[in-house]
């Protein structure tokens, strides 16, 4: 029996293949849209993840300002953030956090689903969203997923 082929294959920085993709926002629900975006960009859909290296693509998230929210969501949802100061509390919901930038809801719900330690805050920086469906990232040749 040959035991090497046994071995079990850890990925590092050095021998990781990141790839860029593009996918398309329209008409998806953001949760489980955001929910497929962070499983491309932590890695989990490789066979070779490893769950303390970067093995993730780089995504292009084109058309945000197309993305669905279900039921009363768009106005019971509340986005909670302290200021540091007393009585800093501020709230906002996602129809005043669109009506800055739809891309702000994409950033916020797929950050909120990578790790919260060093390696989650490296993975958000692959992620690009955009409002409209055009894109500055045609030299890196991405390959459009479809979820």
């Amino acid at each position: 029996m040959d035991t090497l082929s046994y071995k079990t294959v850890s990925a590092n920085s050095a021998t990781v293949q990141k790839d860029w993709v593009i996918v398309d926002a329209s008409a998806m629900v953001l949760g489980r849209f955001a929910s497929e975006v962070a499983k491309i960009l932590r890695g989990k859909n490789k066979p070779s993840f490893t769950p303390h290296v970067d093995c993730g693509d780089n995504v292009i998230v084109i058309n945000a300002d197309k993305i669905r929210l279900t039921g009363k969501k768009w106005d019971d949802k509340v986005y909670v953030r302290h200021t540091g100061y007393p009585g800093g509390q501020r709230i906002s919901t996602p129809r005043i956090l669109k009506s800055k930038s739809s891309a702000i809801l994409v950033e916020k719900a797929v950050r909120g689903m990578l790790p919260k330690n060093r390696l989650g805050r490296k993975l958000y920086t692959n992620l690009y969203v955009y409002e409209g469906a055009e894109h500055p990232h045609e030299a890196q040749q991405p390959k459009v997923v479809k979820l």
